[in-house]
C-alpha cells in the first residue's frame, strides 16, 4: 500500500515507513549472513573468506545500476509526490527496460573478469576455487536479484515498504533451508550457499512481480503499456550519475581495503568478514532511517513542503541517535557471544579469530554516533535532488579511510587494528561536506531545480519565486 508522507506528523511517518524496510533489509541482510553461518560452522575459517572476499567485486560491477536506482527512486518518489501519477507508470517502465539490457551487459563481464579481480585482490590460493565457485553462481542469477530490488525499490518509492518484506521473509527462510540443505546434507560446500541464494532471490522476485500485477493497478502493465521515455531516463541519469559514481568509488575502495586485509592471511580475513556481518546489522537502522528519509523528502519536494522536510530531518537524527546508544551498548556487552555464531569456539584455531572479530566490534561500535550525522544528511540531500554532495561526501570519506587504513597497518604494534581504526576515520570525515551543505540551506535551490524539472517534465505551472531559498 502507498503512503503518502507529504502529511501526518513527520516522525510517525519516517518511522513506519522505516520498520518494514528495516525488516525486509534485516532478511535480506539473512542470506549473506546465513551463508557465512553455514560454511563457518561446516567448512571453517577459509570458507568464511572465501564468500567474503567476494563481495567487495559485486558491489564494483553492480554499482552502475544501484546507482541508477537511487536516481530513479527520487524521480519515481518526487513524480508520486506530486500527484502525476502517469508519470510514475512511464518512469518504471523506462528504469525496468534499462534494468534489463545492463543485465544482458554485467552477467558475461562478471563472469569473464572474476579471476582477474581477485587476482589483484591477492585472494590467497587456499580460497581462491571457493571464491571462484560464489561469484560465478552469483552472476549466473544476476537477472533475478535485479528484479526483486527493482521491484522493490518501486513499491518503497511510491511509500509502500511493507510489502516486499513478506516476500522477503519467505525468501529468506527457503535460502536458510536450501543452506543448510545443499551444504550439511549434499557436501556442497560454498557452492551450496551460492545456489541456495540464487533460488531464493528467485523465489522473491516472482512473488513481487505477481503481486504488483494483481493489486497495484498504477503499475500493472501488459507488454503495451511498455514505454521508454528518454526525457525521464535523462532526468533519472542526471541524478543516478553522481551515486552511481559514488558507488563504484566506494565498491573500488572496499576492494582496496579487502585487498589489505588479505594481506593479513585467512585469520583476519575470517574476523573481518564476521565482525564486519555483525556490524552490518548494526549500522542497518541507521541506513534506513536515511533511506526513509530520502522518500520522505522527495515526495515533500514534488509537494513543494520544504519546512517538513526539515522537520523529518531533526525526527530522523533523534531516532538514530537512540538506534546508536542501543547497538554500542549490545555490542559491548554480547561482543564474543555475537561473533561466535559464526565459527565453533571449541576449536583452537578459531579462538584467535573471534578475538580479532570482538577487538573490531568493541572499537567501531563508539562512533556510531558519526554515521548516523552523515547517513541522515545524506539522505535528505539526495532525496531533494541534491545527489552530488552525497558522492563528494563517500569520496572524502573512503579516501580518508583508505589513507588511515595503510598508514596505522603499518605502524609496529598497530597492524591488523588499524583496519578497525580507518572505518570512524572515515565516517568523521564524511560528516563534513554533507553538514556544511545542509546548514548552510544551499540544498533548497536544488530542491527547487527538482521541483521545477517535474513541472517540466508533466506540463504543470512553475513554482512561484520561493522567498526561503538561500543564494549559493
Amino acid at each position: 500500500m502507498a503512503t503518502d508522507m507529504t502529511e501526518g506528523t513527520p516522525w510517525r511517518r519516517i518511522l513506519y515507513f522505516t520498520l518494514p524496510m528495516l525488516a525486509g533489509n534485516i532478511f535480506q541482510q539473512l542470506y549473506n549472513t546465513v551463508d557465512t553461518i553455514v560454511v563457518g560452522r561446516y567448512e571453517g575459517k577459509n570458507a568464511i573468506a572465501a564468500v567474503s572476499t567476494s563481495f567487495p567485486m559485486f558491489f564494483m560491477l553492480l554499482a552502475l545500476v544501484f546507482g541508477m536506482n537511487m536516481g530513479a527512486g527520487v524521480v519515481i518518489s518526487q513524480f508520486f509526490g506530486a500527484g502525476k501519477l502517469e508519470q510514475v507508470r512511464r518512469a518504471v517502465t523506462t528504469l525496468a527496460v534499462f534494468q534489463f539490457f545492463c543485465v544482458l551487459v554485467m552477467s558475461p563481464i562478471g563472469l569473464m573478469l572474476s579471476e582477474p579481480i581477485f587476482r589483484l585482490m591477492k585472494v590467497p590460493p587456499e580460497i581462491m576455487q571457493d571464491s571462484l565457485a560464489y561469484a560465478r553462481i552469483f552472476f549466473y542469477g544476476l537477472v533475478f536479484m535485479f528484479g526483486y530490488n527493482l521491484l522493490a525499490g518501486i513499491l518503497r518509492a511510491i511509500g509502500d515498504s511493507r510489502t516486499p518484506l513478506i516476500f522477503l521473509i519467505i525468501s529468506a527462510l527457503t535460502n536458510i533451508v536450501l543452506d543448510i540443505y545443499f551444504v550439511a546434507s549434499l557436501g556442497w560446500g560454498v557452492a551450496g550457499v551460492a545456489w541456495a541464494t540464487l533460488i531464493s532471490q528467485c523465489l522473491s522476485m516472482i512473488l513481487c512481480f505477481i503481486y504488483i500485477s494483481r493489486k497495484i493497478p498504477l503499475l500493472s502493465f501488459t507488454v503495451q503499456d511498455i514505454v521508454f521515455d528518454r526525457e525521464i531516463l535523462q532526468s533519472m541519469i542526471r541524478l543516478a550519475i553522481p551515486s552511481s559514481l559514488q558507488q563504484m568509488v566506494v565498491s573500488m575502495g572496499f576492494m582496496t581495503v579487502q585487498s589489505l586485509v588479505n594481506s593479513f592471511g585467512t585469520v583476519t580475513m575470517a574476523a573481518f568478514s564476521a565482525a564486519g556481518r555483525v556490524d552490518s546489522f548494526a549500522t542497518m537502522p541507521i541506513q534506513n532511517f536515511g533511506g526513509a528519509l530520502s522518500t520522505f523528502a522527495g515526495q515533500n519536494v514534488g509537494a513543494w513542503k520544504l519546512e517538513r522536510i526539515s522537520e523529518g530531518v531533526r525526527s530522523t537524527l533523534m531516532m538514530s541517535l537512540l538506534v546508536c546508544l542501543f547497538t554500542t551498548t549490545l555490542a559491548y556487552t554480547a561482543g564474543p557471544y555475537l561473533i561466535e555464531i559464526f565459527l565453533d569456539a571449541g576449536l583452537e584455531e578459531n579462538r584467535e579469530v573471534i578475538a580479532q572479530g570482538v577487538d573490531y566490534i568493541k572499537t567501531v561500535t563508539m562512533f556510531y554516533f558519526l554515521f548516523a550525522l552523515s547517513a541522515t544528511l545524506n539522505g535528505v540531500l539526495r532525496g531533494s535532488g541534491d545527489t552530488f554532495t552525497p558522492m563528494a561526501s563517500s569520496f572524502f570519506s573512503l579516501s580518508v579511510r583508505i589513507i588511515v587504513a595503510y598508514s596505522l597497518t603499518s605502524m609496529p604494534g598497530v597492524g591488523y587494528r588499524g583496519l578497525w581504526w580507518s572505518l570512524p576515520c572515515g565516517w568523521l570525515a564524511g560528516c563534513v561536506i554533507p553538514s556544511i551543505r545542509y546548514l548552510s540551506g544551499t540544498w533548497k535551490n536544488r530542491a527547487r531545480q527538482r521541483y521545477e524539472s517535474i513541472m517540466n517534465l508533466t506540463g504543470s505551472d512553475p513554482l512561484p519565486l520561493a522567498l526561503d531559498l538561500v543564494e549559493p
